[in-house]
């Protein structure tokens, strides 16, 4: 029998295929593997459109099964902070999926209070977020999605906060220490408490939130590269780089 292997991205809240554009193309390029990538219910669409956390999962869900239903009985799944949440969801229920990549998954969130975002306090107390996406960028990001989208997100979140204690097969996780948005300790609390010991989590300097779109896409895109063709380790480990 002929394994057919897959990579599905999930991307991040308020974000797009566009984010992991430059991942998906290097794989699809070097013909690692077939890669498939979709956008999440409501991600550009007008603000006046509501949306709700199981029509992301809902979504999620059915793409993982499209590629069932295709003959791929191998799938490898890279969810990119919000996207890691639901990645993490995904990875529990489906054993067709073997190998998982979480970049910056956003478990816990910088400008929350009471589970809740702070949108201006964002602007007033992170200059550095401005500095790293532009104000328009910001600003456009969010008016594109429902104005329900920010309480279904903290709810999706607080949904499946626990997916990480489920998860048994080999991880990588991927941080930023420049991340202005989702704090080392969310990468840390999946790392700690995944049930399996082929984990890794890197932690990379002068890398921000946007993870695949930065000086260090490169060198980023081919560590993922390594860990989806080859056998990981059994140990546990922290890198810095």
């Amino acid at each position: 029998m002929r394994f057919r292997k897959a990579v599905l991205l999930v991307h991040g809240f308020a974000g797009g295929t566009y984010d992991e554009e430059f991942l998906a193309n290097y794989l699809e390029l070097n013909r690692i593997l077939d890669v498939y990538a979709f956008t999440l219910p409501g991600h550009g669409s007008t603000f006046t459109v509501k949306i709700t956390k199981e029509a992301w999962i809902e979504k999620a869900e059915s793409v993982v099964q499209m590629l069932i239903d295709n003959g791929y009985n191998q799938i490898y799944v890279i969810g990119h902070s919000m996207g890691g949440v639901i990645a993490s969801h995904l990875a529990t229920k489906y054993p067709q999926i073997k190998k998982l990549v979480l970049a910056a998954p956003a478990f816990h969130c910088f400008a929350t209070k009471n589970g809740e975002f702070q949108i201006l306090d964002v602007m007033k107390t992170g200059p550095e977020l401005i500095k790293t996406y532009s104000g328009g960028e910001v600003f456009s990001r969010f008016f594109k999605l429902p104005v329900n989208a920010v309480k279904e997100f903290f709810s999706l979140v607080s949904t499946y906060k626990d997916a990480p204690k489920s998860i048994n097969i080999p991880t990588l996780i991927i941080q930023g220490k420049n991340d202005q948005v989702v704090p080392i300790e969310s990468s840390k609390y999946v790392y700690n408490n995944l049930n399996t010991k082929k984990k890794t989590l890197i932690l990379y300097d002068k890398v921000t939130h946007d993870v695949f779109r930065g000086e260090r896409k490169e060198e980023i895109t081919k560590q993922i590269e390594k860990f989806l063709v080859s056998s990981p380790n059994q140990d546990e480990k922290i890198i810095e780089l």
